[in-house]
């Protein structure tokens, strides 16, 4: 293995431009021509629109451009869907509410975007903005899912009646009552998740330019998947034929989910650009972020589950409402749907589980996937019950959970999911080494002498990722395929580039990307580019979310590896004589085994160029493409333990330590895998302890800063602990599962869990806030 192979931790190659302000990102890129945008955002959450007077904005200094959705529509441009059909288990279609990129008739939450304007400079565009005068006619809104499903809540869409999108049905619901009716114990709970905003360290952008004399599209945005967004732009928002769009993501400073979409600013900023005839550019600011950004979570569900006489679980029922927001965004539907209730069985041997979600439209900001999508909000609810369990039944949390482990693979759950391959008893034996369980009790005590709470709270988490395989999620209603494409050029020099249609936003995929060429052909990571993020440079992809990268998109690579490897030795072969059995790879130069007879690898790429000297037959150059399409999710699991003290004078909780012991199969870089873990672990402490989107009766939305918005920083956390297992997924050929979402989804609970140890409670509303835990500890001595 060369120094710089897989499972090295090699220092990530991009940080250099990163650390030295060198990034090229969406606000950094300058046309010539190039205007602003902004925008004119509904200050109500519901109201019809009465009139728009453009009159005074369009003499402001600096305007070249105010355009309404009146004439976006007039031009043909189409709405916003979601792409993921679901049905409802009486067999009809989601209502699917019609969503303009800039509202004409209604608006339907605050941050709703009604007008647009361009303008010389970013401030005489938000001054002009600030002149439009637009007359609503308020109307009552909703903001709590439960409550817009009352017969007295607002219509907010007219093809949704009662506001309910789908009424879902996934498992035996029989045998789970059956189960339930049958049981020795069962725990019953209301789970709340908490809607959070992403918060990506760069704010969306996008610069939409049309090119007149070429007749051309080009839009740089803030896109985890660039070839979707052209896809969909052109397919059904008929912004431009795919084939005269460019769709460029440039260095993206972050996503969760969050950039996966398409929103309405790319497509109007490609459109005005078209309509004023100058290249339009916007860039939120961190207000609008918290206003338009797709946001996570927000789910209320009731759950039973039943134990026999021996602690063994027989069934799990759950009924989950969803909030999906004023519109459905692209990828909406399918979060609580096939990416939660098809994780429910967790990593228990579970017989019976039936899960029901109904998906609600309410006067708020759009909700879609975020870091996990789907996956946390299942591990939170399962694990919370656990631990409940665990407390009523008189038991460990821990041997209750070893008890009910699947333990042979793979493993067909009762909802879906096929698990093929897994040891959890060992990452929960890591986790609780690591985290010296067995000496709680004296660090409790000893707590207990300074005036302090202590607590210890696990999570035994599992996940699918490497979305797929593409006919699987298909029949489930998915719009496109979740396979991968890769093609790797090998250069006339022995330089290599590799081109993705993963998407990288933080991950380090020019490092590990390279890393997995390194480990094939010994060449220097330095002489290997990946390419990225160009849908005018890389062949069709499916961008990065999901956990998928490495899974889907590593094996894509490896697969055009593959085929580069195989023509490569062929020419070595004939170079030196041999038999192409005999040729082995190492070191940067191909051999004939066994001898000193050899061809260093640039020399052989240079004769695949000049093609003097080829096998006959053998066309000239050396670049091979790949579609990978996987045949099995990836189910990456662990174990995580927290442990917290709590002041009881002031309800402050500090996390004094964390463990987490995952299973993420064979590791590129360890690296880059751990500080994917504690991104995720602190983005979960956060979610546990400290953020939480507040709208008000009315539909405003009181946490649109972080004034108001809590954001962990680096003294909410503690010097993580990380290990990892081992067992190789069998279902790609890297053995890759995907540690991405890990951290985010097996956190929260074990955070909870610890804090209503310590406490002495059977449950606590996330975020557990000072003053949250302040008044919980008060009610506990009354």
């Amino acid at each position: 293995m060369g120094i710089e192979g897989v499972g090295a931790r090699v220092a990530r190659k991009e940080d250099k431009r990163f650390i030295t302000g060198a990034g090229r990102y969406v606000d950094d890129m300058v046309v010539p021509g190039m205007k602003h945008a902004a925008f004119v955002r509904s200050p109500h959450a519901h109201a019809e629109i009465k009139k728009i007077d453009l009159k005074k904005a369009q003499a402001m200094p600096g305007v070249i451009g105010v355009l309404t959705g009146k004439e976006l529509k007039a031009d043909g441009i189409g709405n916003l869907i979601c792409g993921w059909m679901i049905h409802s288990k009486d067999g009809s279609p989601m209502k699917m509410g019609a969503w303009s990129p800039l509202a004409f008739d209604r608006v339907r939450y605050v941050g709703d975007a009604v007008v647009v304007v361009v303008a010389e400079t970013k401030g005489q565009a938000r001054d002009a903005a600030e002149a439009v005068d637009i007359t609503y006619q308020e109307l009552k809104a909703v903001v709590d899912a439960p409550k817009a499903l009352e017969r007295s809540a607002p219509q907010i869409h007219p093809e949704a009646d009662g506001n309910l999108i789908f009424d879902w049905e996934l498992g035996d619901s029989a045998a789970t009552n059956a189960a339930i009716k049958a049981a020795a114990h069962i725990t019953r709970m209301k789970i709340v998740n908490n809607r959070l905003v992403p918060n990506a360290m760069e704010p969306r952008a996008t610069l939409g330019h049309y090119d007149k004399a070429e007749d051309h599209y080009t839009c740089w945005t803030t896109s985890q998947n660039p070839h979707l967004a052209r896809l969909v732009m052109s397919a059904f928002y008929n912004v431009a034929p795919e084939n005269k769009l460019r769709v460029i993501a440039p260095d993206v400073g972050g996503g969760f989910g969050s950039k996966i979409y398409i929103y309405p600013e790319e497509i109007i900023c490609l459109w005005a650009s078209k309509k004023t005839g100058v290249p339009v550019k916007w860039v939120a600011d961190r207000t609008e972020s918290f206003l338009t950004d797709a946001h996570g979570r927000d789910h209320v569900s009731t759950v039973e589950m039943a134990f026999d006489k021996d602690n063994r679980i027989t069934g799990l029922k759950v009924d989950t409402i969803a909030n999906l927001g004023a519109y459905m965004s692209l990828f909406s539907s399918c979060v609580p749907t096939y990416l939660y209730a098809t994780l429910l069985s967790g990593q228990y041997d579970i017989p019976a589980i039936h899960a029901n979600v109904r998906a609600v439209y309410t006067n708020t900001a759009p909700v879609d996937a975020y870091r996990g999508a789907g996956r946390p909000e299942a591990t939170y609810l399962l694990e919370r019950t656990m631990e409940t369990a665990a407390r009523e039944l008189g038991v460990s949390p821990a041997e209750l959970r070893r008890k009910n482990f699947i333990t042979a693979f793979p493993h067909q759950t009762p909802v879906i999911m096929n698990y093929d391959a897994g040891d959890y008893a060992a990452s929960l034996d890591a986790a609780m080494a690591a985290a010296d369980y067995a000496g709680f009790a004296q660090r409790k005590a000893d707590a207990a002498n300074r005036g302090k709470l202590r607590g210890i709270g696990m999570s035994c988490y599992i996940e699918a990722c490497g979305l797929a395989p593409s006919a699987a999620v298909g029949s489930l209603g998915a719009g496109v395929g979740l396979w991968e494409s890769a093609e790797v050029r090998v250069n006339a020099a022995g330089t290599i580039e590799v081109l993705t249609g993963s998407h990288s936003h933080g991950q380090g995929h020019e490092t590990t990307f390279a890393q997995l060429v390194n480990q094939r052909f010994g060449v220097p990571i330095d002489s290997v580019s990946i390419v990225h993020g160009d849908t005018d440079k890389v062949q069709m992809g499916m961008g990065t979310y999901g956990s998928r990268s490495g899974a889907v998109g590593m094996s894509a690579v490896a697969k055009a590896l593959d085929k580069v490897e195989a023509k490569a030795k062929k020419i070595a072969a004939h170079l030196l004589e041999a038999d192409e059995g005999d040729i082995v790879i190492e070191n940067g130069a191909l051999k004939v085994a066994g001898t000193d007879k050899q061809v260093p690898w640039f020399q052989m790429a240079l004769a695949a160029y000049t093609a003097h000297n080829l096998p006959g037959g053998m066309e000239p150059g050396l670049k091979e493409t790949s579609f990978y399409d996987p045949s099995n999710f990836t189910f990456p699991a662990g174990c995580y333990v927290c442990e917290v003290e709590i002041d009881p004078e002031t309800g402050v909780t500090e996390v004094v330590q964390f463990v987490a012991a995952d299973d993420f199969g064979n590791i590129i870089n360890p690296m880059i895998v751990e500080g994917q873990v504690h991104g995720g672990v602190a983005q979960g402490i956060g979610q546990a302890l400290l953020e939480g989107t507040r709208y008000d009766a009315s539909g405003q939305l009181l946490t649109a800063s972080y004034m108001d918005y809590t954001m962990p920083r680096a003294d909410d956390l503690p010097s993580f602990k990380v290990s990892t297992s081992n067992t190789p997924c069998p279902g790609n050929p890297l053995g890759i599962k995907g540690c991405g979402e890990a951290g985010a989804i097996g956190s929260p609970p074990a955070v909870i869990n610890a804090i209503t140890d310590a406490i002495g409670i059977t449950d606590i509303a996330m975020p557990a806030s000072p003053s949250t835990v302040w008044a919980a500890i008060r009610a506990t001595k009354h």
